[in-house]
């Protein structure tokens, strides 16, 4: 994968909106064991609008790249990479506001970046050693996108069918849906897909372990 076995693996999961990408993301750390892995996701990387009404926040395009701090997520890969720690933001979907505090993200040896438009950017991209893409039909997508955004982020039927017609969709066929031809791997049906996991899994317990191993004869 990467000739530099001193520095940690770089792994984006991208996908839509309900794909099963942070599922994918969760089996992976399970696997491998999380004490391992650097996670950075998007969602805590979304620009603050706090100098917003509420009102005007809860129409805001949060599936457009704009809405992203992309160049705050390269310089956090970067510390990762340079086995510094990393201060991701913690960020309030409740209030579409970032809350002020930070979660210091450890240096690992493996990072995972995921997120909806990860591989969309180019930037980005290039940090990665791996890149997935999680695909999942678009029914399934939306029961999840609504049962999570109703009971996790508190907010209505109408606003989240409202917000998916508007934004969402459109964005994921413009942004996050062509964003798929850089993956190296596409993985259908999310968490559900056992074998893809398995090789995934299995090729970073190996790159893991030729790592390691590396470091103990220079050592």
């Amino acid at each position: 994968m990467i000739e530099d076995l001193s520095r940690p693996l770089v792994v984006g999961i991208a996908g839509g909106t309900g794909s099963g990408k942070t599922t994918v993301a969760n089996r992976i750390m399970d696997a491998v064991g999380r004490s391992r892995v650097a996670l950075l996701d998007q969602d805590s990387y979304y620009r603050d609008l706090s100098h917003m009404t509420l009102p005007e926040r809860r129409k805001h395009n949060f599936d457009h790249p704009d809405a992203v701090e992309f160049e705050l997520m390269r310089q956090h890969i970067a510390l990762l990479r340079e086995r510094k720690a990393a201060p991701k933001p913690v960020y309030s979907f409740k209030t579409s506001t970032r809350t002020g505090g930070v979660e210091p993200v450890e240096p690992a040896e493996v990072v995972i970046v995921e997120g909806i438009l990860v591989l969309w950017d180019e930037e980005l991209r290039k940090w990665m050693d791996v890149k997935i893409f999680v695909d999942t039909d678009d029914d399934i997508r939306i029961i999840r996108r609504l049962s999570r955004d109703i009971l996790e982020r508190g907010r209505s039927f109408e606003h989240v069918v409202e917000q998916y017609l508007a934004t969402v969709r459109p964005m994921h066929l413009t942004f996050v849906e062509p964003s798929s031809r850089y993956a190296d791997l596409i993985i259908p049906e999310g968490g559900m897909n056992e074998v893809a996991i398995s090789m995934v899994v299995a090729t970073l317990k190996h790159w893991m372990d030729h790592a390691q191993g590396a470091s103990a004869r220079i050592g």
